[in-house]
C-alpha cells in the first residue's frame, strides 16, 4: 500500500492569502508614516491648555468685555393699545338718509356735519306747532281782554263773582296752553336739528355701515358708525401685584416713564409715553393689576387693538454689570458664561441674570466688570480650554486681534 500524499492548500486560497498580508503590513507602514513625529511630545506635554472639542489648537471666540454702566430698572409686560374715546354715532329721529358728509377712515372733529336725514318731515311738525301756539295766543288775549271787562262789571256790582272767576280759570288756562305749545315747538325744532348728524367728539371714522337713501331708525342697535379718538391713546398692560409697592414708591418721586413697542414689527419704532392709571384692586384670579399709561400719538403709530411690547421704567441702576445677552448659556446647572483668564483659558462661570434689556442681560452675579466673557465660539469650548479671542467685527472690518494668533 502506498503512503499518503501530502495536503497541500489550493492554489487559489495561497494566493488570497498572501495578498491579504501584503495589504495589512502597507496599512500600518502608511499609518506610522502620517503620524506627525512632533504630535507625541505636544500630546505628553504638562504645560498646554486643554483642547476644544473637535480640533487641536486654541478655540476660536469672540469675546468682549463686561461692562459696569447705568442702565434702566423695569417691568416688561405685553399690553394691548386702546382709545381714549370710542364713540358709537346713531340716529336720534326717524328719517331718510339724504347726504353723508365724509369718507371711510377720515379724521373728523367735534361738530363736523357726518349725515343729513330729510328734514321734511319735521320742518312740517314745526310750522304746525308753531301755527297752534298763534291760534291759542289769540285766544288767551282774547281772554285776557274779556277779564279786564268783567273786572268792571264786578266792581260795579253789575257781574255774579262765579262769573268773573270762570274767566280768570280760563286765561290760565290758556296761558298753560300757550306754554305747551312752546315746548311744543322746542321739540320740533330739537327734532329738525337732530336730521342734521354731527361728530360727538374728534376722532377717525370707521367703515360706514349705512347709505345714503337708508332708512334709520331711533337709537338702532347698530351704530352708524363708529369713531375712535387715536391721539392721545391708552395702552393698558397688566403686572404682578407683588410689584405693585414698588411702582407706587417710585411713583411718589415723579412720573413713571413707559415705553411701547408694537409686537412681532422689527421695524417699529419705541414710543414713550407716562403712566396715568393704576386699577383700584389686584385680580385675585391672575395676581396681577391693570396698569394704563398714556401715549401722545400724534404720528398715529399706534392703533387701537394692537398688541405692544411694554416696559415700565421704575429707575435707573448706576453701576449694572452687564454683558451681551448672547453671552450667557444654557446648561442643566443653570445659566453659565465662559470667562476668558489672563493666560486665555476658558472658564465656565456660573451666573445670575437679573433682567434683560433688549440684547443685553444685568447679571445680578458670577461676572465682575472688566472680565472678558464668549459672545460666540461656544460649540467647541470646555472648561479649561486654551482659547483664541478677537472682539466683534465692527463697520469697516474684523476687530482687532487680542488673544494668540493661528485663530482660523
Amino acid at each position: 500500500m502506498s503512503p499518503p500524499l501530502p495536503r497541500f492548500a489550493p492554489p487559489g486560497r495561497r494566493s488570497l492569502a498572501g495578498a491579504l498580508a501584503v495589504l495589512v503590513a502597507a496599512a500600518a507602514l502608511a499609518s506610522a508614516c502620517n503620524y506627525p513625529s512632533e504630535a507625541r511630545p505636544q500630546a505628553e506635554a504638562s504645560g498646554g491648555g486643554r483642547r476644544g472639542r473637535g480640533g487641536d489648537g486654541p478655540v476660536p471666540v469672540v469675546t468682549v468685555k463686561a461692562v459696569d454702566k447705568s442702565m434702566p430698572v423695569g417691568i416688561t409686560a405685553v399690553g394691548a393699545v386702546e382709545t381714549i374715546s370710542s364713540v358709537e354715532v346713531r340716529s336720534q329721529v326717524a328719517g331718510r338718509i339724504v347726504e353723508v358728509h365724509f369718507e371711510e377712515g377720515q379724521e373728523v372733529v367735534a361738530g363736523q356735519p357726518l349725515f343729513t336725514l330729510d328734514p321734511q318731515q319735521f320742518q312740517v311738525a314745526l310750522d304746525q306747532a308753531t301755527a297752534v301756539l298763534a291760534r291759542d295766543t289769540a285766544q288767551a288775549d282774547n281772554a285776557r281782554a274779556q277779564l279786564v271787562r268783567l273786572k268792571s262789571l264786578l266792581d260795579k256790582g253789575l257781574l255774579p263773582r262765579e262769573q268773573y272767576d270762570t274767566q280768570v280759570a280760563t286765561v290760565n288756562a290758556l296761558k298753560a296752553t300757550i306754554d305747551a305749545d312752546e315746548a311744543a315747538i322746542a321739540a320740533a325744532r330739537l327734532n329738525l336739528q337732530y336730521s342734521r348728524i354731527v361728530a360727538p367728539a374728534a376722532g377717525r371714522t370707521g367703515a360706514l355701515r349705512v347709505h345714503q337713501g337708508d332708512l334709520v331708525q331711533p337709537n338702532g342697535s347698530s351704530p352708524l358708525v363708529v369713531t375712535n379718538q387715536l391721539a392721545p391713546i391708552y395702552v393698558t398692560f397688566s403686572v404682578p401685584g407683588k410689584d405693585l409697592d414698588s411702582i407706587r414708591r417710585f411713583e411718589r418721586a415723579g412720573p413713571l416713564s413707559v415705553t411701547a413697542k408694537v409686537a412681532g414689527a422689527e421695524d417699529a419704532k419705541p414710543v414713550t409715553g407716562q403712566l396715568t392709571f393704576i386699577d383700584n384692586s389686584v385680580d385675585p384670579e391672575t395676581g396681577t393689576i391693570k396698569l394704563k399709561a398714556t401715549f401722545a400719538n400724534s404720528d398715529h403709530g399706534l392703533w387701537p387693538g394692537q398688541y405692544v411690547d411694554v416696559t415700565l421704567r421704575l429707575t435707573v441702576d448706576r453701576h449694572a454689570i452687564v454683558v451681551p445677552s448672547v453671552a450667557v448659556q444654557a446648561g442643566q446647572q443653570g445659566q453659565y458664561v465662559f470667562v476668558i483668564d489672563a493666560e486665555s483659558h476658558a472658564q465656565m462661570r456660573p451666573v445670575t441674570v437679573a433682567r434683560i434689556e433688549g440684547d443685553e442681560s444685568v447679571l445680578a452675579s458670577g461676572v465682575k466688570a472688566g472680565e472678558v466673557v464668549v459672545t460666540d465660539g461656544h460649540l467647541r469650548l470646555t472648561p479649561g480650554a486654551q482659547v483664541a479671542s478677537r472682539e466683534p467685527a465692527r463697520a469697516g472690518g474684523p476687530g482687532p486681534q487680542t488673544g494668540q494668533s493661528g485663530a482660523p
